[in-house]
């Protein structure tokens, strides 16, 4: 039966297919014909551009905008960078620094590490603290939990037990003595936790959030 069916309508669908095939062509010739209308256009567009321009739009970014270092002795507040400086090593300032850095900010990122090295040294650069690295980290320690920085006054002794971060914070201590730019916290000489809210926080005028840290900047004193 259904073999007599399709003889039947064999026919027609022979015709059906006749027709549809020119359909199709011609819609195919005239997407094509379209197609070369907007390429015809670019062309045009573009032969009027300076080549300058043309070069400005083809150009890729900067490799400084992609982050990418393109000059690995170039100063940069990155891992990689870090990584590519030797082991350092110094004196009591150096060793104050880099204990310091280690203590209150090893779970932070190298950005956030340097950022706080900046208000240490922006601490002793004042005439209103310190004039020492060791003397600024040290100040007020003796008193517990009445000193600038919580680890020496906490009552726990202070044991390295990671010596990776303790590279880490001893390179950064390292560049931030050997002059590196303080850029980060807008002269910041305070900071805290986003864990914490201190009663001085309100007082001081805040500069960057950096990771989990705020950085506050003090007035500078005239008397």
């Amino acid at each position: 039966m259904l073999f007599f069916v399709f003889r039947a309508f064999a026919p027609l669908l022979l015709l059906a297919a006749s027709l549809t095939a020119p359909v199709a062509a011609i819609a195919d010739t005239g997407l094509a014909h379209r197609l070369g209308d907007l390429l015809g256009q670019e062309r045009q567009a573009l032969d009027v551009l300076p080549s300058t321009s043309l070069d400005a739009l083809t150009a890729p970014p900067p490799a400084a905008a992609r982050g990418i270092e393109t000059d690995p002795t170039a100063f940069a507040r990155t891992a990689l960078w870090v990584a590519r400086q030797p082991v350092a090593t110094g004196g009591a300032e150096w060793r104050c620094l880099a204990e310091a850095l280690y203590f209150e900010a090893r779970g932070e990122s190298v950005e956030g590490m340097f950022a706080v090295a900046e208000v240490i040294l922006n601490r002793v650069d004042r005439g209103d603290y310190p004039g020492s690295v060791c003397g600024v980290i040290n100040q007020g320690t003796g008193r517990l939990y009445a000193c600038q920085f919580t680890y020496t006054c906490d009552g726990t002794a202070e044991a390295i037990h990671e010596p990776i971060a303790w590279q880490v914070a001893g390179k950064i201590a390292r560049a931030m003595l050997d002059g590196a730019p303080r850029t980060l916290t807008a002269g910041a000489t305070h900071y805290h936790t986003r864990a914490v809210n201190p009663s001085w926080a309100g007082r001081l005028s805040r500069t960057a959030q950096i990771g989990a840290h705020l950085f506050y900047r003090a007035p500078v004193r005239t008397t």
